[in-house]
């Protein structure tokens, strides 16, 4: 877990700045910010407040590149040859009501999250697995990629059009 390089913005810090990287919090993407702390493949999974739907599942993000993550979300990759991904799908389809804490303010702290029982597959698969997760996980950021740029360059053109048809 990297929870320790995690840094909140109040939305005033977050005002002024230039909007370039994406910074997320618990549930969402939040905001964007004119610095990162993380670069690279990361999940998140709310620590507080949104922790888990109505099923008890947790609530989760999948994200990459340079990025910001406030306090409200624990910030994860995958070791000992589970990938992030692969982490991502376990804890994806895990159970966390029982993991849960808080009353008013839901939140699952490290501890408990460490402590929650998983489904893992057995190493001789896991090479395997990685392999194929990894390559549909890419194609997921390669068309969210695409996504973006397209989003881009369509309210680029709708602004030329606007602007020369006067």
């Amino acid at each position: 877990m990297f929870d320790s390089m995690r840094r909140p913005m109040s939305s005033l810090d977050r005002s002024g700045m230039e909007r370039i990287y994406p910074y997320f919090g618990a549930a969402s993407l939040m905001d964007y910010v004119d610095d990162y702390i993380f670069d690279g493949i990361y999940g998140l999974l709310g620590e507080d407040g949104t922790v888990m739907d109505d099923n008890g599942y947790p609530t989760m993000q999948y994200v990459w590149g340079k990025f910001w993550v406030n306090n409200h979300a624990h910030i994860f990759q995958g070791k000992n040859g589970y990938s992030t991904e692969m982490v991502y799908l376990i804890l994806k389809k895990t159970v966390v009501r029982n993991a849960v804490t808080g009353a008013v303010q839901l939140k699952i702290n490290q501890e408990n999250l460490r402590k929650l029982p998983v489904i893992v597959p057995c190493d001789d698969d896991l090479t395997e697995l990685n392999a194929l997760i990894g390559k549909v996980f890419l194609t997921i950021r390669e068309n969210r990629t695409e996504i973006e740029q397209l989003a881009n360059l369509k309210d680029i053109l709708l602004a030329k059009m606007m602007t020369s048809s006067r």
